[in-house]
């Protein structure tokens, strides 16, 4: 079960591996090869919305990436079965995740958040951007009526999503910020000065110029190589999609108390 309350750092290192949203994590070793191989293939699709050009070409520089930012295994003979996820890199980018959200809520500013994986983080979003909306930012309401290819894209609980067949829809693709972004500038709107999300929402607010932070899978290369790049600010490593919604409660305290926001 959760843990009660805000964690202590040891506390949440502990949590995290035994609630597997890091340590040995559910997404085998195969699957993040061949995510990394694709990235470096020109596969858009794993590229979140964001510009990589020619400059990722090679999937072990990819791997070298993820070994030091999220903590897999550096070995690339090792091609089958478990994969990890360091906690201790977990907690460090919620560390410098808070620091973001400290300084926005310092400013008062305007931030957006959006998920394409509302079946694990859609609370932890909602949950940050009520400390914020209490803090005195403002959350970006989104222009009505947008679409992609895809679905709509709507808000719940304070939430960008991508809505298909009445259902809340799992997307890597960088469109629905997309749809957003432009339409706040036809409409003269400002744009957020930050952008809380993850996969290609968080991806594109970063192409875009707009400060973005999210989280993401150790199957998701794109979002590290852009903090390694500075196109995003911070990428925090997790699996994304645990059993239970409920294990990223403590997570989130966590979060909310480094950000001075609890």
């Amino acid at each position: 079960m959760p843990i009660p309350g805000t964690p202590s750092r040891a506390e949440l290192v502990d949590h995290l591996v035994r609630t597997r949203i890091a340590g040995d994590v559910a997404t085998p070793r195969e699957n993040n090869l061949s995510h990394y191989r694709k990235l470096a293939n020109n596969d858009r699709h794993y590229w979140l919305g964001l510009e990589l050009g020619a400059r990722w070409t090679d999937e072990q520089d990819v791997l070298a990436v993820m070994a030091e930012r999220v903590g897999v295994n550096d070995d690339p003979e090792h091609r089958y079965g478990q994969d990890t996820i360091d906690p201790e890199l977990t907690v460090a980018g919620l560390e410098r995740m808070a620091g973001r959200l400290r300084k926005a809520a310092d400013g008062q500013q305007r931030v957006l958040f959006a998920t394409g994986h509302p079946g694990g983080l859609l609370d932890v979003h909602s949950s940050t951007a009520a400390a914020l909306r209490a803090a005195g930012c403002e959350i970006v309401v989104i222009p009505e009526g947008l679409t992609t290819e895809e679905g709509y894209v709507m808000q719940f609980a304070s939430v960008a999503v991508l809505e298909h067949g009445a259902t809340l829809w799992h997307t890597h693709s960088g469109e629905p910020m997309k749809a957003i972004l432009t339409a706040m500038e036809r409409e003269g709107r400002p744009l957020p000065d930050l952008v809380v999300a993850d996969h290609g929402w968080a991806g594109y607010a970063g192409q875009h110029g707009v400060d973005s932070v999210g989280y993401a899978d150790c199957n998701d290369p794109a979002l590290f190589i852009a903090e390694a790049e500075g196109t995003v600010q911070v990428t925090v490593p997790l699996d994304d999609h645990v059993v239970s919604p409920r294990h990223y409660d403590p997570m989130t305290a966590y979060l909310l108390a480094e950000a001075g926001l609890s």
